[in-house]
């Protein structure tokens, strides 16, 4: 489905430091162009915060940037992430909602904080934020700092014996359902979209019980090209779009060195998303608008 090896593609699906990747919007915008991305998508988990930073560095330069959000809810009892593209993040509210998440995090976070000092561990919330200034703090930061501290000897082992889900120090997270991430992302104007289906771990019928359900919710898109898929997974992506017609789209959910296998613009070196998922989404985006 790629035409070219690098004109051409958009990525609608990358992450900065301001949630849990490790490049500033600035360098992302940055380094999408020194890859010669056509597009980029910035769906940072549960903010839009960093939209501002990487609008102004796009200004006068040839990439397009496209406002984005990754929203986490919850489907029978397991996550699922809802991305948002091309929604209007300075809608007022659409901000508000954004801010009780922010609320909810916030008091998720001192929860963890407090547990892992229970667990003899020397972390705060204070310090964490002071580590990652500007950043909405998840449990990446949490593991990074532990990691830094020499607490742990990795990343993953932070996760594997503390903050992962059902370890010791882990906090359940507020339950955000799928009816109000897709509501919110189209109230602002946006195409909603289930990031990265096979994530989920489902099996076929799963996937398609869920991906009919959210159908009925108002889902618009799938994510078909994606780092971790191989082809007989985008071809199953693929069919699954083209029965539930929706739109399919594709991102590389760069992080930067926190999934140091996953490069911006070519994911894990095989990925390609052509210019032609583009325009789908813009028209929808333009069809919508005019009806409201």
């Amino acid at each position: 489905l790629c035409s070219r090896i690098n004109a051409g593609r958009r990525l609608l699906h990358v992450h900065s430091n301001v949630s849990d990747g490790t490049f500033t919007p600035k360098e992302l915008i940055l380094y999408a162009q020194e890859k010669g991305l056509a597009a980029l998508a910035l769906t940072d988990h549960d903010t839009v915060r960093g939209i501002f930073e990487a609008e102004k560095t796009a200004e006068g330069k040839s990439i397009e940037l496209i406002p984005g959000i990754e929203i986490s809810s919850e489907y029978k009892g397991g996550d699922i992430h809802i991305l948002g593209l091309y929604i209007d993040y300075k809608q007022t509210a659409f901000s508000a909602a954004l801010q009780r998440f922010v609320e909810a995090r916030e008091q998720r976070n001192n929860q963890m904080a407090k547990k892992l000092s229970e667990h003899g561990f020397f972390v705060t919330i204070e310090d964490i934020m002071a580590a990652y200034p500007d950043a909405v703090i998840t449990r990446a930061h949490f593991a990074k700092y532990m990691k830094a501290k020499g607490y742990v000897s990795s990343y993953e082992e932070a996760f594997r014996k503390y903050i992962g889900k059902n370890c010791s120090c882990y906090v359940p997270r507020t339950v955000i359902q799928p009816e109000d991430a897709i509501g919110l992302i189209r109230k602002a104007g946006g195409v909603a979209v289930l990031a990265h289906p096979l994530l989920y771990h489902l099996t076929l019928e799963e996937l398609e019980a869920m991906i009919k359900d959210l159908k009925k919710l108002g889902l618009q898109g799938i994510e078909v090209f994606y780092s971790m898929n191989q082809k007989e997974d985008e071809n199953l992506m693929f069919s699954l779009a083209k029965k539930w017609e929706l739109l399919m789209t594709g991102g590389s959910d760069f992080h930067g060195s926190t999934k140091p296998h996953i490069d911006l613009g070519v994911g894990r070196g095989n990925l390609c998303v052509n210019e032609t998922l583009l325009e789908p989404l813009r028209k929808l985006r333009k069809r919508e608008e005019n009806e409201t």
